[in-house]
């Protein structure tokens, strides 16, 4: 398997991922973010074409490149089927299968972020037939859980995100888990500088994946909410292709 993570500063606090099979020649981009030139130029470096371009979810922090980098590179641009969104785009279903040779990248719906967050188990079948790791966007990252308010009421994303927990939850410990934000991003609290763990240690040392009573989880999100993002409605909106909100 080709991988390669790409941490950000600017435009936003994010890391973004490609990974792939050579043998097949298939490649998946998940959450890109500003210049594209770069996914394209290492995807040709490792001579792995770009077969799906994929986001966890619709971003309100930044503008996603994914339907950028979609266009440019002749691929898929998918997100979870239940999207509302004003263009074409390829919708997956929980436990949709994303096949790219001897790589495969299963899809789980784990709402709570927003609603339409979706996070990847990857396989690779030339190192074994167990998942090796999991890209949990903005619900699962190191050192907390993400945000609720952004897309839904706070209370109503902390219960689907507890439930989504829950799932995560019941995957091995020894599962890395690669978010898809860490120390600095606006979309979780008490962020690592370190953007990568494992299912176990953010089950021992994670204060909300921890938590396996909702009312407590529910408590927990609900309290010191970080401060919402700039343009938030607008860029959720603009990433969903439909006319922003008016504001007074």
């Amino acid at each position: 398997m080709i991988f390669r993570q790409y941490l950000d500063t600017m435009p936003a606090v994010a890391a973004s991922y490609l990974f792939g099979c050579t043998s097949k020649g298939r490649g998946a981009v998940i959450d890109p973010i500003g210049d594209v030139a770069r996914y394209l130029r290492d995807s040709e470096a490792f001579r792995l074409p770009i077969s799906y371009v994929i986001d966890t979810h619709v971003h309100a922090d930044h503008i996603s490149s994914g339907r950028r980098l979609a266009e440019a590179a002749g691929a898929e641009y998918v997100l979870f089927a239940g999207t509302g969104a004003g263009y074409s785009f390829t919708g997956v279903d929980d436990g949709a299968v994303l096949d790219l040779g001897k790589t495969t990248a299963r899809v789980l719906h784990t709402p709570g972020h927003t609603p339409e967050h979706i996070s990847l188990v990857v396989s690779d079948a030339r190192r074994g037939p167990d998942p090796w790791f999991v890209i949990t966007g903005h619900t699962l990252m190191v050192g907390d859980m993400g945000r609720t308010e952004l897309a839904s009421t706070a209370e109503e994303g902390a219960r689907a995100l507890f439930k989504s927990a829950q799932r995560l939850r019941a995957l091995p410990d020894y599962l890395e888990v690669l978010p898809g934000a860490f120390s600095g991003s606006v979309c979780g609290r008490g962020l690592s500088g370190k953007a990568t763990s494992t299912i176990g240690f953010e089950r021992r040392f994670n204060r909300a994946f921890s938590i396996t009573d909702e009312a407590a989880f529910v408590e927990l999100m609900l309290r010191e909410i970080p401060p919402r993002p700039e343009r938030a409605s607008e860029n959720r909106a603009l990433n969903l292709g439909v006319a922003p909100p008016v504001t007074a």
